[in-house]
Parts: C-alpha cells; structure tokens; sequence
C-alpha cells in the first residue's frame, strides 16, 4: 500500500510557529516547502495557503497552480518569482503574502494545503483568484496534504 501524499517545510515543524522571515513583520518570503509520496497519476500539483482564523472568514495568502507532476519542492522565496503561475491572494495581489493576523487577536492558523490534480492544467482565466484556483483545483483533486504553522501578532 502506498504512503500517503505528505507535505513539509525546513523552516517550521507541523503545527509550531512559522518563522517570522515569511510573515508581514519580517521579508514577507514564501516558506520552502517539500513534498512526497504523490500520487502516481497525479498530472500537476496546486499550492494553496489560507487562515482559517481570520475575522471575517477564511483568508487566501497564496495560490500557486499547474505545478509540473516531477516537482517535489519549491525554495524559500518561490511566491515571489514570476515564471510560477500565482494567483491574486486576499490581499490583492499575485503570489504570496504571508501570516499577518491582526494585532491582539491571539495566534492564527496557517494552512499550507497541496493538492495532487488529474489534470495538466486547470481551465481558469489569466489571474484567477486564489478562491478560483482553489475551486477548479477540487473538481480534479486525486490526494491532498496539508502542513499548518501558527503566527500571532
């Protein structure tokens, strides 16, 4: 039987604080993130991050999608690179913006979520919404992993 799909980064531990250098208060930097066990059918890979515990309801942070099926890791700083197709995050702008809770409100979840697709490319517009990607991405979802970090201001 095959493991299930997993997903990591080199700067945090699941569910322990991410690093200061990939939120609003610091380089505001993607995270590096490394993947495994995928599925053998899977044809691309759609990156997602969102909180959960935003005040007005979920929060999309990042969306990177029609990742190439032999990728199994993205560098520190790969949200701020041009040739990944990113969506417009929640705060309105391509590729990633990290955890950046409101001041006081206790610490925020971060869900770093990868989703192994059946197809090569989803059938989005250009610039597409995170919620967009996220969306077309379930209609073809074969496996998903999910790594979540916390952050508080």
């Amino acid at each position: 039987m095959a493991s299930a799909m997993h997903l990591r980064s080199p700067a945090f531990s699941p569910g322990q604080g991410i690093p200061r250098r990939h939120t609003c208060d610091g380089e505001d930097v993607s995270p590096p993130l490394e993947w495994g066990d995928a599925p053998e059918d899977a044809l691309s890979f759609a990156l997602l991050c969102e909180d959960p515990d935003a005040p007005a309801g979920v929060w999309r942070h990042w969306a990177v999608y029609d990742l190439p099926p032999a990728l199994r890791r993205l560098p520190e700083g790969a949200g701020a690179e041009g040739h990944l197709k990113q969506a417009v995050n929640d705060f309105g702008r391509p590729g990633y913006g990290g955890p950046c809770p409101p001041r006081g409100h206790g610490p925020h979840r971060y869900r770093f979520r990868l989703l192994a697709l059946s197809t090569a490319a989803l059938a989005i517009p250009a610039k597409p919404s995170c919620r967009m990607v996220e969306q077309e991405a379930r209609k073809r979802l074969i496996a998903e992993a999910v790594l979540e970090g916390i952050y508080g201001r």
